[in-house]
């Protein structure tokens, strides 16, 4: 594939936050008298961003706009403070990024998480490895599957787009991949499927993350 640099995306892919995200999403809609949700529904809720997911919560109710802002304050409150009560680490994946960092691979991040929440995250849970640049939602850039921010990468590390590995577990991220024209790869470990992943243009699914190594 003749890969040289890495981007990650975070959620799903580098970690299992998939329960932290749910309660935290819960907690706010039974305050509401909201209907909730179970684990399995959120794998499909995320990944387009917090706004997204508390729309895909709200389901078929009708809510003006004013108020899907306020649910959205109230689920950046909770989340913040629920946020690593279960968030861990795919398994294999700090060994992969060891490997990749004694190697010297470049490796960046690029999450639909607000950008301040995601360099806390990322300091959080991978201290010891040089994300450069790591990149979450910023005011005045598009969210993912919009290309701006992969490309902007690309164009840091002065590497032609096709050269670059792009790792994500949904449709988002390889369609992301895709229209930056980067090799797209899913993981199987994620919150997607492998058959969604094949789907949205996967140039390969891996099954653990050592795989990623023989790739560079």
């Amino acid at each position: 594939m003749n890969g040289k640099a890495v981007i990650f995306d975070l959620d799903g892919t580098l970690l299992n936050t998939l329960q932290d995200l749910a309660d935290s999403m819960n907690r706010v809609l039974e305050k509401r008298k909201y209907k909730t949700h179970p684990l399995e529904s959120y794998r499909y809720f995320v990944g387009r961003g917090a706004v997204n997911l508390v729309k895909s919560a709200l389901g078929d109710v009708t809510v003006e706009e004013e108020i899907i802002k306020k649910i959205y304050v109230e689920f950046n409150s909770e989340y913040k403070n629920n946020w690593d009560n279960t968030t861990e680490p795919y398994p294999g994946i700090r060994e992969m990024l060891k490997a990749l960092e004694k190697g010297g691979v470049k490796k960046g991040i690029l999450s639909n998480k607000p950008h301040d929440f995601v360099l806390l995250t990322v300091n959080r849970y991978f201290p010891e490895i040089s994300f450069v640049p790591v990149f979450g939602v910023r005011e005045g850039y598009p969210v993912k599957p919009d290309p701006v921010q992969a490309l902007e990468i690309a164009s840091a590390w002065n590497l032609p787009p096709e050269e670059i590995l792009y790792l994500g577990d949904s449709d988002v991220d390889m369609e992301t991949a895709k229209r930056a024209g980067m090799i797209p790869l899913g993981v199987s470990w994620g919150f997607r499927s492998k058959e969604e992943l094949q789907k949205s243009g996967a140039t390969k699914v891996l099954e653990n993350p050592q795989e990623l190594l023989t790739l560079l």
